[in-house]
């Protein structure tokens, strides 16, 4: 099947580019997509709602005179469809203002080999298969904690294909499957609701785990009950992989990017070969990452992907780009434009974000803390702003650690800073990685911390 997939595809994207110089264009690129995917959702406590949605479609930009004009449609079986959007590429550049920094499209490189990305039992899986995954998280719920409630979550599996083809010889196909499941849940005990609590397990092979999923989605909202306040101090903060991935998403992240250090918007400009973290931290951005959630041959543009190093003990070494962003510093690209779907054009984003474990256990980390707070999610944290690196998140739900134990959950903990001096406090690295979103990382300890007790 992958092979049909791929001829297909390949040959679909090759023809539009074709057509596109035929029609004018200097230049041209196509991406193709065919994906699948089956969810079943869980609302209020029970199994509500399945869905398969099956989509497929072409978007080409075409360049005529340093002018880029894109169009898709999702009509990939419609030869007529196909040459309409590709002349209203060709059609948007012409209209176009020009483009001085436009660098032409990638080149020709070979593409790397990836591990852990495509699971075949995924693709066979339908939708009684999840039903029956969405049934243990909910059995595994309400066996842990009858005082927890279970709000909403679901199970979903995903197939998806695609090919990248340009006028400079890129011509590349790759597969993948993706297999998630969660649950958000409150605890609810004489009349005290917890804030919402929510546990997921995500991965490209068929290997989830739904019952620690549900175990863990109550446990976490039953220890958020009897909550108290804290005082205003600084104090020792762990940050769990969830809540690290939502603070980081919106600072550290953006902060390496090269179209924000570009525009004067990342505090980290000008930096490169400074320390600007800790010396037990060290970050890549790694597009090759084995069962990485965004790994795979290449990125949205046909670039190979690639281990790239961003912060080594501390010290900055680089930052990501994407063609355009790497042409105009005279670099390559280090693979990391990112598509949302044929209907768009890249984006410069992270592959697999992966801050390097340290050696201790979650339990050392919090065993070592005398006064502190362990956070699981943060809110507000889209606030922060990337070119400071200034954040003010609420920590939902926490817990308040004292002489190494984990004593109590807390409410309206305020926590405040900034990244920069945050990466610079860090006081130690769980052994334990895991994956949430684009973020791989293990469990983070960081000192001197302000907490804001309400």
């Amino acid at each position: 099947m992958v092979a049909l997939k791929q001829e297909k595809l390949l040959s679909t994207a090759e023809s539009a580019v074709k057509s596109a110089l035929k029609k004018g264009a200097a230049e041209a690129e196509a991406y193709v997509v065919e994906s699948c995917s089956t969810m079943v959702g869980i609302e209020r406590g029970q199994i509500a709602k399945s869905s398969r949605v099956v989509d497929q479609g072409l978007g080409v930009r075409a360049i005529v005179n340093k002018t880029v004009g894109f169009s898709y449609t999702n009509m990939l079986d419609d030869k007529k469809a196909l040459e309409e959007a590709v002349e209203k590429a060709v059609s948007a550049a012409r209209a176009s203002k020009p483009d001085k920094d436009w660098p032409g499209f990638p080149v020709e490189r070979s593409f790397p080999s990836v591990k852990g990305g495509f699971d075949k039992r995924i693709v066979e899986l339908r939708a009684d298969d999840l039903v029956e995954i969405a049934g243990l998280i909910l059995d595994s719920a309400e066996a842990t904690d009858k005082r927890v409630i279970p709000v909403e979550g679901g199970v979903s599996a995903s197939y998806g294909c695609g090919a990248v083809a340009n006028s400079n010889g890129v011509a590349g196909f790759d597969s993948g499957t993706v297999i998630d499941c969660g649950l958000a849940t409150v605890g609810n005990d004489a009349g005290e609701v917890t804030p919402v609590c929510y546990e997921l397990n995500t991965e490209r092979s068929y290997d989830i785990d739904p019952e620690w999923v549900g175990r863990e989605a109550a446990r976490l909202a039953a220890s958020s009950l009897k909550a108290k306040k804290v005082e205003t101090k600084c104090i020792t903060v762990i940050f769990v992989q969830t809540a690290l991935q939502e603070l980081l998403s919106f600072t550290l992240i953006n902060a390496v990017k090269a179209d924000y250090v570009q525009r004067n918007q990342s505090a980290l400009k000008g930096k490169i070969g400074e320390r600007v973290a800790s010396e037990l931290v060290s970050v890549y951005d790694d597009g090759l990452l084995e069962g990485g959630l965004r790994t795979g041959k290449f990125d949205g543009e046909g670039v190979p992907h690639q281990r790239t190093p961003l912060i080594m003990k501390g010290v900055l070494r680089g930052f990501i780009y994407d063609n355009y962003t790497a042409k105009k510093e005279g670099k390559e690209s280090t693979g990391n434009a990112t598509r949302g779907g044929y209907w768009s054009t890249p984006s410069l984003e992270a592959n697999n974000f992966h801050v390097v474990s340290g050696s201790k256990s979650n339990d050392a980390l919090v065993d070592e803390v005398n006064e502190g707070l362990i956070v699981y999610l943060l809110q507000g944290a889209h606030s922060s702003n990337p070119a400071s690196g200034d954040f003010s998140v609420v920590g939902a739900p926490a817990w308040k650690i004292e002489k190494g134990e984990i004593a109590y959950a807390v409410k309206g903990a305020m926590v405040s800073g900034n990244v920069f001096e945050l990466l610079r406090n860090v006081s130690g690295l769980s052994d334990m990685e895991r994956q949430v979103g684009a973020l791989v990382s293990p469990w983070v300890r960081v000192e001197n911390v302000k907490v804001i007790g309400k």
